[in-house]
């Protein structure tokens, strides 16, 4: 998936090319949006569950990615990340500005998963009944972890890059929101 240059220890990844062609001019964006733009809207309609406003941040992401390139660095991480983080601020422009409560889209399998890092699976069934309200009932910041760890799939280097701290920070940050889901879901 990526690789190391013989002369040195920089990692380049696939996207790189496409990136330092993007940095030529705004004409050369095109083939970053096409290879982002069913992930990044996806990404949002999660977040929003709505399509037009999924489709209207979307674009709104990837016209700050374009006019933003320029500030893009290579850092080892996919360049993903980058735009995950920018689709990220826009879903949180969004709930600020229109004042509406967080939406969470939560399916079968990412219920499964984040139920499983929770509890013994002794008692799964009464639990994932329960796990949309304790999910509710969380702090933006604490939901983004979530989302980005077990809905998202995202490794911990990329959350902490998508939310701007270190992959360590990820790691406890997870891990302490998590502790106090476990003790949300045992007061029931």
């Amino acid at each position: 998936m990526f690789q190391k240059t013989a002369a040195s220890k920089e990692v380049i990844l696939p996207d790189d090319a496409l990136v330092r062609h993007a940095k030529q001019g705004p004409a050369n964006f095109q083939p970053l949006y096409e290879a982002y733009f069913s992930r990044i809207y996806m990404f949002i309609l999660y977040r929003v569950a709505d399509k037009d406003t999924a489709g209207d941040l979307a674009q709104q992401t990837f016209l700050n990615a374009m006019l933003n390139i320029q500030n893009y660095e290579m850092r080892g991480v996919p360049f993903s990340s980058w735009l995950y983080r920018i689709a990220l601020n826009q879903c949180n422009a969004y709930y600020r500005k229109a004042k509406r409560e967080r939406t969470i889209v939560l399916e079968e399998k990412h219920m499964e998963d984040l139920v499983e890092e929770l509890i013994d699976t002794e008692s799964m069934d009464e639990w994932k009944q329960s796990l949309p309200r304790v999910l509710g009932e969380l702090k933006a910041a604490d939901l983004q972890i979530i989302e980005l760890r077990f809905l998202d799939g995202r490794p911990f280097r990329e959350v902490g890059e998508i939310l701007g701290i270190s992959e360590n920070l990820a790691k406890v940050r997870t891990y302490r929101v998590l502790d106090r889901m476990k003790k949300m879901l045992t007061t029931i």
